[in-house]
């Protein structure tokens, strides 16, 4: 198999993998008592990364799609770098693992800067998978969020963008796109 490009089996076992690994998870939704299975949000930034490819030319599909299906593997499951090298390799591990925010460090810019320098580290299509994490993130924000933390999500949305619009054109115009919307979910 040609490791830049991805297979359809391949792809349904890593996306088996992941709804394991997040199986019972869930997240609020936008109406209140909502809860959302989490492996949506898996699918969401696959979603964002398989468009991606119709309009990225170059871009190595198999280490972009098999990133985004286990992009939140070791930050929210006992899923391991370890177990992501053993069974997919070094690249894809450490893709993984930079898009991984590391929970020893306490204050969020600094744990935010640290994140999107480990990304930059990375091949773009890493790149690409963190601005099509926050993409999905920009749709309807849960029920109990309050303007502050919109608002600061936002800053976030844009400080992805000015650090990672270099990675991937298309998702960038695309992330652009999504921060100017949710201010419609700003109370005023």
């Amino acid at each position: 198999m040609n490791n830049n490009k991805w297979s359809i089996d391949e792809i349904q076992n890593v996306w088996q993998l992941a709804s394991q690994l997040h199986d019972g998870q869930k997240y609020g939704g936008a109406n209140e008592g909502e809860k959302i299975e989490y492996i949506n949000h898996i699918g969401s930034v696959a979603f964002e990364v398989i468009n991606a490819l119709n309009y990225s030319e170059g871009m190595n599909s198999r280490l972009a799609l098999t990133c985004a299906l286990l992009h939140d593997s070791i930050e929210d499951t006992p899923f391991t770098f370890e177990k992501v090298k053993e069974l997919f390799g070094e690249e894809i591990a450490q893709g993984v693992l930079a898009l991984t925010k590391d929970d020893r460090m306490e204050d969020k810019q600094a744990k935010m800067a640290d994140s999107l320098r480990r990304i930059k580290e990375q091949p773009k299509e890493v790149w690409a998978v963190k601005m099509a994490d926050r993409i999905a993130n920009l749709y309807a924000p849960p029920y109990y969020w309050t303007d502050d933390k919109k608002k600061a999500y936002i800053q976030e949305a844009e400080q992805i963008l000015s650090e990672l619009k270099e990675g991937n054109h298309y998702l960038a115009e695309r992330l652009k796109s999504k921060i100017a919307a949710y201010h419609q979910y700003l109370n005023k």
